[in-house]
């Protein structure tokens, strides 16, 4: 049992290892000497020794209590407490030396024990310290958790282990380390071996009788997550994984960081690395104005700017339950009488000028569209008013009011669009482009891709089919689509604000393109039961493969590893005039055919 730091029996057990650490730097003096005149024990001066021991024994005593070495200012056996053992027995030492050198001829003991001793010292010290803590460890062991494989032989590895083996109450117990490193296939931490690479997992369930494997890779990639997840599923484990190491920041890893395997997971863990104090910069102490505030990435907006405590956060939207719902996850409580939720819609022009000139918005984030590629194929001249004419509407409120920095939120099907949201997404980064010559401050777009855990996302799709027992239904069995987490596209449209450049758009690197099949086949696999698939072919307007720059665009990144910059070309001429008849005309624009050309007038007649 591991003593508490506290009460009686702590303090004694303390006070024992005291004890014992004098007598080991006494008996390391009477060896050290004894040593040096090869055992003849009539050689030793008693006189001289004891005065030696008592200089050494005070001094450690000194150095002991000002270091707390005792009072359990180090963790039993560690490297910090061995450090603070070599620098008392080494200040013992000197002290001998110097009491041996003051004392004149002839010496009270030879000069070269003090050294040799100050080692001897600290090698007993460790040692019974070593054993007690392999007794402590060897007494909490868990007994009845689940044999668990450990992926990884890292630094998460270690401190994961370490976390198992000092819970006696532990789900998981450690049988065996997996690691592709050649160099580390004779490793043992704690214990716990290296049994191979990940092509020896079977033979390891088989050795071992292991039911869980624990990825204990914070950094790990896509890839290899899912591929290490694959395998594990087939060898019948059940995989868990660590949190990246931006979760892992606050505190040390242990088993209570352990959690399921999602599919965020296996399609992408992104790394990233936001300097704080810029984005700090141009949002604290501001007044900073969110349009689409209850969306999917509108309200993750709000929360991580609500962090950085700006002047004020106003939330716009014209959904007051996603406003509801987005002030009570900031706030605690959903107080929609406070100015700070605003219930208006981009498309009333008049409104918004009226707004901004009242409230004066330093901070302009653009989140608010249409963005669901088959309804807006459906009904496109929505797609038009929201994503084209709502955006000109937000730009020319923005510059009346004088904003500082305007972020149009973009898309990746704005690269060379083919479809209703692409095509509408596009002329809103050009909008956007046209109003940075207008204005002194930054207005920008951002662009990327499918978000993880957006409200009608694919995956929100695939989990109520397989709640439903299936099938799963994918357009075409080659279908690929860039992915990111909610929490980590925020991070880069915040950073974007921060270093953009007016007019331009910049793109989030979304790491490699995931095949939608694939995705399909790891829940179904995380499910467990059989699920079928069925394709269905692809959609007007939807693309076999999406691409984040368009044919004339090219990938430069001079300010950020993730973010590229590329240039947005403006509207030239009299912008009514384009908004009547954009190029490629309005027709194309809506994706109408013969038949709906109607929809292109009315929209054109509305302007």
């Amino acid at each position: 049992m591991i003593l508490q730091r506290s009460g009686w029996p702590w303090r004694l057990a303390r006070l024992a290892i005291l004890v014992t650490d004098v007598i080991s730097l006494q008996v390391a003096l009477v060896f050290a000497t004894a040593a040096r005149y090869d055992g003849d024990l009539t050689r030793l001066n008693t006189r001289g020794l004891v005065i030696c021991g008592a200089a050494a024994a005070v001094a450690f005593l000194v150095l002991s209590v000002a270091m707390r070495l005792h009072q359990g200012r180090y963790a039993l056996g560690s490297v910090d407490e061995l450090r603070g053992i070599l620098v008392a027995v080494g200040g013992a030492a000197f002290t001998v030396l110097a009491v041996d050198v003051l004392a004149g001829s002839p010496r009270l003991i030879p000069l070269s024990v003090a050294p040799v001793a100050a080692a001897i010292a600290a090698l007993l010290m460790l040692g019974f310290r070593l054993v007690i803590r392999s007794q402590r460890e060897g007494a909490v062991r868990p007994r009845t958790g689940r044999p668990t494989l450990v992926f990884g032989a890292g630094e998460a590895a270690h401190q994961l282990i370490r976390s198992m083996l000092a819970d006696p109450d532990s789900p998981y117990v450690p049988v065996g380390l997996i690691d592709d490193d050649r160099s580390k296939r004779h490793l043992r931490i704690r214990g716990v071996r290296v049994l191979g690479s990940r092509d020896q997992i079977d033979a390891a369930v088989a050795t071992t009788g292991a039911e869980v494997l624990v990825i204990a890779l914070p950094a790990a990639d896509s890839a290899l997550v899912r591929d290490v997840s694959q395998r594990s599923i087939a060898a019948g484990l059940s995989v868990k994984v660590l949190p990246g190491l931006s979760e892992l920041l606050q505190g040390r890893v242990g088993i209570r960081d352990v959690r399921d395997i999602d599919i965020a997971d296996l399609l992408g863990r992104h790394q990233i690395d936001t300097n704080v104090t810029e984005i700090a910069d141009y949002l604290r102490g501001r007044k900073v104005l969110v349009t689409g505030a209850g969306g999917s990435i509108g309200s993750e907006l709000c929360r991580q700017i609500a962090g950085f405590a700006p002047a004020e956060l106003m939330m716009l939207d014209r959904d007051e339950s996603a406003l509801h719902a987005v002030s009570l996850s900031i706030h605690g409580e959903a107080r929609l009488d406070l100015p700070q939720a605003i219930l208006a819609d981009i498309r009333d022009g008049e409104a918004l000028r009226g707004l901004f000139i009242e409230r004066r918005p330093d901070v302009v984030f653009h989140a608010a569209a249409l963005k669901h590629v088959n309804m807006l194929e459906q009904y496109p001249a929505e797609g038009f008013k929201t994503n084209v004419l709502g955006t000109r509407n937000v730009l020319e409120a923005a510059t009346t009011a004088g904003v500082s920095h305007f972020i149009n939120v973009s898309t990746d099907k704005a690269a060379d669009p083919v479809n209703v949201l692409g095509r509408t997404k596009r002329m809103a980064e050009r909008l956007t482009a046209t109003y940075a010559r207008k204005n002194e401050g930054n207005f920008l777009s951002v662009r990327f891709g499918n978000v993880l855990g957006s409200r009608g996302s694919v995956l929100e799709t695939f989990a109520a089919q397989i709640a439903r027992g299936g099938p799963i239904t994918v357009t075409h069995p080659d279908v690929t689509r860039y992915f990111m987490t909610i929490p980590e596209a925020v991070q880069l449209v915040i950073q974007a604000g921060a270093i953009g450049s007016g007019g331009e758009a910049l793109v989030l690197d979304m790491g490699e393109p995931v095949r939608i099949a694939d995705v399909a086949k790891q829940l179904i696999a995380i499910e467990g039961r059989p699920i079928n698939i069925l394709y269905t072919g692809l959609r007007p307007g939807e693309k076999l493969h999406e691409e984040l720059f368009g044919t004339e665009e090219r990938d430069s990144r001079p300010a950020h590893p993730l973010i590229s910059h590329v240039p947005v070309p403006w509207i030239e001429g009299d912008l009514e005039s384009w908004l009547r008849h954009p190029v490629p005309p309005l027709e194309a624009v809506l994706q109408v055919d013969a038949i709906e050309t109607r929809w292109a007038a009315r929209v054109a007649a509305e302007l």
